[in-house]
């Protein structure tokens, strides 16, 4: 706009120089027509001379112009300018100045000219007798003045720019609330996607917007939660019934290792039966007391898996974690275990059992981690507190994990030991982080191992 602003001002200033320098000429010829048709000479080239001795400089002051008289030779005959004498060192026309005027049809031309930056008009026509013959050339020399037209130039662009910046401060403004408006409804679906996870139940989006585009996307993602909901539901059905076939197994596993001996006890016995046998009493007890053993094994079986399967009911009170730890080791009869602890008293909140729980599961591994032939046995058991939670470590000098059984060591039914049924760390593992804690361990083979309990406390 103001490109084409400055355009229209600078051809506006042209036209009105031109037409402008045109009237000027017009009025001027007809005042000399004037005086050629008054004048007492006889009118001839050789007489203009006189004719506008005087009369040059009235035509000049009237119409407030340089007018300068040439022969139609090209030389000066007579000029405005009072400092201007008419002498040799006058500026003739140029010759190709003269063949244009000759040439042109009215006898007419203007030379234009930019002189130390600014734009200069010459006229040149001829002057002509009551019979059209030529006595001479007028030139009437013509300066463009445009500060008129720069100074509106530079008002018409202030208020062009005052009423442009007015416009943008409220485009910038329309454009930020309608952006904000309209971005709303995308800023509620983009929350809702970041919220939506598979092991939640995730909420629809109930917002209807004013656009066709966005209420499709939101449509979409509602069809996209209850298809996810679907895909969770039997997901969570199949890992649940496929966890009850691991659990089926390891419990008919389990069951059967027992099942074998008791057999084969009970076919002996059978076969070996005499009721005159005089040790009869006491092949019985031997009898009864390795189906006793195997009934104890599978009662044991029986209890880990419901212990698994089922958390008792949590029972939380207000405990120094410092004082139950130490409680705990009071049913070890090792002399290798040691306990420390940094503060007198750590308080949380939870169940005492659970916790006495986590300590003698940790506890009896590291035993057990620690072989019967090694000589020197050690297992550290210390509650530090640091910051906003308690850290129980319990570490041995064992024989270790293997690198290839760390991702697998809290999995239910892992074990690396002969017996039991790696159900321990697993479900200790569900103690802890019940309560919002976590359990890490640090381990080198054939140097031993040390498990961590972090879990918050109470300040």
């Amino acid at each position: 706009m103001a490109s084409i602003s400055i355009i229209q001002f600078k051809n506006e200033a042209k036209d009105y120089h031109q037409e402008r320098l045109d009237r000027k000429e017009f009025a001027i010829k007809e005042h000399i027509n004037y005086v050629l048709s008054t004048t007492t000479y006889p009118l001839t080239p050789e007489n203009l001379k006189l004719i506008f001795k005087d009369k040059i400089h009235e035509l000049s002051d009237i119409h407030n112009l340089e007018i300068n008289i040439y022969s139609l030779e090209g030389k000066l005959v007579k000029s405005s300018k009072s400092t201007f004498s008419v002498d040799k060192v006058a500026p003739p026309i140029p010759n190709y100045i003269l063949k244009l005027v000759q040439s042109s049809v009215d006898k007419r031309y203007v030379d234009i000219k930019n002189i130390d930056g600014v734009k200069n008009r010459s006229s040149y026509s001829q002057i002509k007798d009551d019979k059209f013959k030529p006595l001479g050339i007028l030139n009437i020399p013509y300066v463009e003045d445009d500060g008129f037209y720069e100074k509106e130039l530079r008002q018409f662009l202030l208020r062009l720019s005052q009423v442009y910046s007015f416009m943008l401060i409220i485009a910038f403004a329309l454009a930020y609330f309608l952006a904000s408006y309209i971005t709303k409804s995308l800023k509620t679906i983009s929350d809702k996607i970041n919220e939506t996870s598979l092991n939640q139940k995730n909420e629809k989006i109930v917002i209807e917007a004013n656009s066709r585009e966005i209420n499709s996307l939101i449509n979409a993602y509602n069809q996209m939660v209850d298809k996810l909901e679907e895909s969770a539901t039997m997901l969570a059905q199949s890992e649940r019934e496929q966890a009850w076939r691991e659990m089926a197994k390891q419990v008919a596993h389990e069951i059967k290792n027992p099942l074998t001996p008791m057999r084969l006890t009970v076919q002996s016995f059978q076969r070996k039966f005499d009721a005159n046998d005089p040790n009869l009493k006491q092949k019985l007890d031997d009898y009864s007391k390795t189906l006793i053993q195997q009934i104890d094994t599978m009662s044991a079986v029986a209890s880990a898996f419901s212990n698994f399967a089922s958390m008792p009911a949590q029972q939380n009170e207000t405990l120094n974690v410092v004082e139950v730890v130490e409680f705990s080791l009071d049913i070890f009869n090792e002399d290798f275990i040691r306990f420390e602890s940094n503060s007198e008293e750590i308080i949380t909140v939870m169940d005492r059992t659970q916790l006495i729980r986590i300590i003698t599961n940790l506890v009896k591994n590291a035993i057990q981690a620690i072989p019967e032939e090694q000589s020197e046995k050690a297992v550290l058991v210390s509650v530090n507190a640091e910051e906003d939670h308690v850290i129980i470590a319990v570490k041995d000098n064992g024989i270790g994990i293997n690198t290839e059984n760390t991702e697998r060591i809290f999995e239910p039914k892992f074990t690396t030991k002969t017996s039991g049924m790696g159900l321990g760390l697993g479900i200790i593992k569900n103690i802890i982080e019940n309560y919002k804690g976590t359990i890490t361990f640090e381990s080198e083979p054939g140097k031993g191992s040390t498990f961590m309990v972090s879990l918050p406390v109470v300040k």
